[in-house]
């Protein structure tokens, strides 16, 4: 699946150490070492994993510096394109854990000096805190829920834009969660796809690349055909009147 992505033009793989827990990063060294020209992986510090696969936080510099060594030694190479700094602020934290950000960023402009860093980003992150991140690391990309059912982070994704930063959505079809709504059960999305002979899914992807230039997408899967159909996106033109449907109908 991942050669198969490569082959297709993929450019952007999302990764981290804690991914699995701890095979993604093996997975991609043994499929595509030494990786091609030009191909970006992008990982994520800030969390481990416990004995029963659990999240735990990570959040102090000398974890995060200790989970981009990770990273390094398990894909394979000597400087990272991207890593994310992933906060945990939506969780209750250990005392030790509740770190500024001002110092976690610190952190990782010192890695990005010693050349173990090429780009800094940002995850699950407050307006206030990627413009913090902004003005202290100049950083290359957010990576933030959203999705045509959850655009709550909407006023991020318009600073992204305006300060020429990548925005990159997790959960981009809803969120993966039991109980939580899915972009492909939304009846907008159910005509639109009707009359424009693609499935939910594309849609629902389309439309987050139609509503901002400065999107990645990052929609993950483990099945050769679920990642064709993912990349035929591409192919997916909505209209205005869909687009209006679109986000009328969410």
């Amino acid at each position: 699946m991942l050669r198969r992505a490569v082959e297709l033009g993929v450019d952007h793989i999302d990764t981290a150490q804690f991914y699995g827990p701890d095979v993604a990063n093996e997975l991609i060294r043994e499929a595509l070492h030494p990786y091609p020209e030009g191909l970006v992986l992008a990982s994520k510090v800030g969390a481990l994993r416990d004995e029963q696969g659990g999240f735990v936080a990570a959040q102090r510099p000398g974890q995060l510096r200790a989970a981009v060594e990770a990273n390094l030694r398990s894909l394979g190479v000597d400087r990272l394109e991207v890593v994310n700094l992933r906060r945990m602020d939506e969780h209750e934290l250990a005392a030790d854990q509740l770190i500024p950000l001002e110092d976690q960023l610190a952190e990782m402009v010192a890695m990005r000096a010693e050349g173990k860093i090429a780009g800094i980003g940002i995850s699950t992150a407050t307006y206030a805190q990627v413009q913090q991140a902004i003005e202290q690391a100049g950083i290359v990309c957010v990576q933030n829920a959203f999705s045509l059912v959850d655009r709550a982070d909407a006023d991020v994704l318009d600073l992204c834009h305006g300060a020429n930063i990548a925005y990159v959505p997790y959960f981009p079809l809803g969120s993966a969660f039991p109980g939580m709504p899915k972009v492909t059960d939304n009846a907008a999305v159910r005509a639109v796809a009707e009359r424009a002979g693609a499935s939910r899914a594309q849609v629902g992807l389309a439309w987050l690349l139609a509503r901002r230039d400065n999107v990645l997408l990052i929609p993950g899967t483990s099945r050769v055909a679920h990642l064709e159909e993912n990349m035929r996106i591409a192919d997916v033109a909505l209209s205005e009147a869909d687009m209006a449907e679109l986000e009328g109908g969410a």
